[in-house]
C-alpha cells in the first residue's frame, strides 16, 4: 500500500510538566506550528506534577487548544505519563518533553514515515534531538548492561570505549534513519495499541529509564524501535531534572538497579548494585575531590545512604 492510500494517522501528545517555566509555553507554541497535515494532532494533554513555578500560566496563548491536568503532588514521570495518555484515543502517543520545541516539519516528516510500509513493524518512534545550532544531541541509545554502567561509574568508557561502550549513540551512528535499541523519552511516539498491551509505563520508575524499559518490553513482544533520523527537535536537556541537584543520581540509581533486576540475569544485577555501594562512590568521591566540587563531597555520602534504605524496603529484586 502507498503512502498516499493509507489515511493520516492521529497522536494524542502528552507533556508532563514540573517547573518548566517558559520552555512549556514554547513547546505547546511550537505544536501549533508544526505542519500536521500527514500527522493530525487529536488531542493535548498537559500533565502537571505540582509545579510552583507558574508555568502553567499564559497556555491559552499558545493557539491550540489543550486539556491540563493538576496533580497535588508530583506523582513520578511514568505515572503521570500514563495519566496523560488514559485521555486520549489517537492511532499513537506522542510522548513530548516540555523543554523541546518541534520544528516546521517535524511530524510531517514523521507522518509520512508512519503511512510507509517502512515503518510496519515497528512500535515506537523518535526523532534527531538538536541544540540551538542544530548540533545533534543524545536521540537513541543501547540497552544498558553491566559493561556499560561499570564504565560509566569508573570513568572507563573515556579511557577504553572499546572495552566498554557508552550506552547512547553517537553523531556518527545517527547519519541514517532505521532500528534502534530504544529512542529517548523527549521524543516518544508509541502505538496506542502496543502502549495498552504492555500496560503502558511501569509507575515504579519515579524518573529515568521508564522509556527504555518500555522500549524493551516491546522489543521482547516484537515491536522495535525506529529512529527517524530526518525529524528534527530541539531539546534544551534536563530542565527539570537539573533542579533535583545531587538527588536526581539517586533517583537514576533507583530505576537502574529496578531495571537491571528485571531485565538482566539475577547475578548480574546483584554484582551491579554490589559495585554500586562501593566503586561507584568512592569513584565519584574522588573525582569531586580532585576538581574541588566540596557540595558534590558533601552530597554523595547523603544520596548513597539514601539509595542503601531504598534497597532494603523497595524489593526491587521482585519480577514480574
Amino acid at each position: 500500500m502507498t503512502t498516499a492510500a493509507r489515511s493520516v494517522p492521529t497522536a494524542d501528545v502528552v507533556i508532563v510538566n514540573w517547573n518548566t517555566g517558559r520552555y512549556l509555553r514554547d513547546c505547546v507554541r511550537s505544536i501549533a506550528g508544526t505542519d500536521r497535515s500527514q500527522l493530525r494532532v487529536a488531542r493535548i494533554v498537559v500533565v502537571d506534577n505540582a509545579s510552583t513555578d507558574g508555568s502553567l500560566k499564559d497556555l491559552s496563548s499558545a493557539g491550540v487548544e489543550l486539556e491540563v491536568v493538576r496533580n497535588a503532588r508530583n506523582r513520578g514521570f511514568a505515572a503521570a505519563c500514563n495519566q496523560g495518555a488514559a485521555r486520549g484515543h489517537g492511532d499513537y502517543v506522542l510522548f513530548l518533553n516540555p523543554d523541546t520545541r518541534l520544528c516546521p516539519d517535524t511530524l510531517s516528516v514523521v507522518g509520512r514515515l508512519l503511512r510507509s510500509p517502512a515503518a510496519d513493524g515497528f512500535g515506537i518512534f523518535g526523532a534527531l534531538m538538536v541544540d540551538e545550532d542544530g548540533r545533534p544531541l543524545i536521540s537513541c541509545s543501547r540497552f544498558p548492561n553491566l559493561r556499560m554502567y561499570v564504565g560509566k561509574m569508573t570513568g572507563l568508557d573515556r579511557l577504553m570505549p572499546a572495552l566498554f561502550p557508552p550506552q547512547h549513540l553517537g553523531a556518527r551512528e545517527m547519519t541514517r534513519s532505521g532500528a534502534v535499541d530504544q529512542v529517548i523519552g523527549a521524543f516518544f511516539l508509541v502505538r496506542r495499541p502496543l502502549f495498552r498491551q504492555l500496560g503502558g509505563f511501569d509507575e515504579r520508575y519515579f524518573l529515568y529509564l521508564e522509556e527504555v524499559d518500555f522500549a524493551r518490553r516491546a522489543r521482547l513482544a516484537g515491536w522495535p524501535s525506529y529512529f527517524v533520523g530526518q525529524a528534527r527537535v530541539h531539546h534544551a536537556e534536563n530542565v527539570s531534572s537539573r533542579q533535583l541537584g545531587a538527588w536526581r543520581h539517586y533517583l537514576m540509581l533507583c530505576s537502574r538497579t529496578r531495571y537491571a533486576f528485571r531485565h538482566w540475569s539475577v547475578p548480574r544485577a546483584w554484582l551491579l548494585t554490589a559495585l554500586t555501594l562501593t566503586v561507584e562512590p568512592a569513584a565519584r568521591l574522588a573525582a569531586a575531590a580532585v576538581r574541588g566540587q566540596w557540595a558534590e563531597l558533601r552530597a554523595t555520602p547523603a544520596v548513597y545512604r539514601q539509595f542503601l534504605r531504598w534497597l532494603r524496603t523497595s524489593r526491587p529484586i521482585a519480577r514480574d
